[in-house]
């Protein structure tokens, strides 16, 4: 029964494709009375119609089958699952960004009102840091050239030193000679008999050895103009670089973060998350406070830590922030 049917079919077949042959032979008989190159034309009609002949008729004489389009269930099941993962990467892609966003907006709360506060303390009590800073380091009457190495050198005594002792030691370099060419020409022990009894006093003579050497060989003299650059110096990281930018160029390019900038931070709960360094706290830091405030965040901070948020035995009885102050150890109730 199924032979009779495919060979019924191969017939049906085969006289469609004879009438389209019959067809298209007999419009180009009729071409081929008024044209002369009708078995051109012939020749030319039949290669037309041979490919078509073969879509229609398999080799052994049976219809061949139309292609289907249609994937197997198998493939289908494929696809849908490689969408819904594509769909749910751009989910989670969305969600990271929303997160990243909402973490790039965080800030503490209540800041303002924190920070109006400190201001008004540092004007209630004078700091150190006032009048023996590294502002007040360097001499006022020399060139821009001295004045900017004098800063430079001043701040790089600061560091883990007490702003007593760093004006102390810039003032006998001061007298002795703080210039390139005199710190070049003075030996190392002379140096370090000048500068004690700051922090790390042998260390720092090798480094105002060595940058002091740089400036003159790779900046022409002058102290360097980038923050980039000032990271090059020895004995330079970024808290000395920034105070520098701000003091000796006038430019603020970011926070200074020392141990009472890194310290109160923590204490007030200005950074997402406790921070171990002080280049941990100055990053989160730059992340949310507006740049304006930059420049006088580091001198508010280091003067109210000096004087009121100490280091051991803070004053939270006398802070105007020991009820908003998540460190204070004696809110009113």
């Amino acid at each position: 029964m199924s032979d009779r049917k495919i060979n019924a079919s191969s017939l049906r077949t085969r006289s469609v494709v004879k009438n389209k042959v019959s067809a298209t032979t007999d419009s180009v008989e009729n071409d081929t009375d008024s044209d002369s190159s009708g078995p051109v034309k012939l020749f030319s009609v039949v290669r037309q119609i041979k490919p078509s002949l073969h879509r229609e008729i398999s080799k052994d004489g049976k219809p061949r089958q139309q292609k289907n389009n249609n994937k197997s269930p198998r493939k289908r099941k494929q696809t849908e699952n490689e969408t819904v993962k594509g769909r749910k990467a751009i989910k989670t892609g969305t969600e990271k960004q929303a997160t990243q966003d909402i973490e790039d907006i965080w800030q503490p709360e209540n800041w303002r009102v924190v920070l109006d506060n400190i201001q008004k303390m540092r004007k209630m009590y004078k700091a150190p840091v006032d009048s023996l800073g590294c502002e007040e380091c360097p001499e006022k009457n020399v060139s821009p050239k001295v004045y900017r190495y004098q800063t430079l050198i001043s701040v790089m005594l600061s560091s883990q030193t007490r702003d007593e002792v760093t004006f102390a030691a810039t003032e006998r370099l001061i007298e002795h000679g703080l210039t390139m060419e005199s710190i070049l020409a003075t030996p190392d022990e002379k140096i370090k008999d000048l500068i004690h009894p700051v922090g790390f006093c042998k260390s720092k003579v090798r480094y105002i050895k060595k940058a002091t050497q740089m400036i003159k060989d790779q900046f022409n003299g002058d102290i360097p103009k980038t923050f980039v650059d000032l990271l090059k110096l020895p004995g330079v990281g970024p808290k000395i670089a920034n105070l520098v930018m701000s003091v000796a160029w006038k430019k603020t390019v970011g926070i200074a973060v020392d141990t009472h900038v890194h310290r109160i931070s923590n204490r007030l709960g200005w950074v997402p998350k406790p921070t171990k360094e002080p280049e941990q706290t100055r990053k989160a830091l730059e992340k949310w406070l507006p740049k304006e405030l930059w420049k006088e965040i580091s001198q508010n901070l280091v003067g109210f830590g000096q004087t009121i948020c100490k280091p051991i035995n803070p004053k939270c009885a006398d802070c105007l922030n020991k009820n908003l102050c998540p460190s204070s150890t004696c809110k009113e109730k």
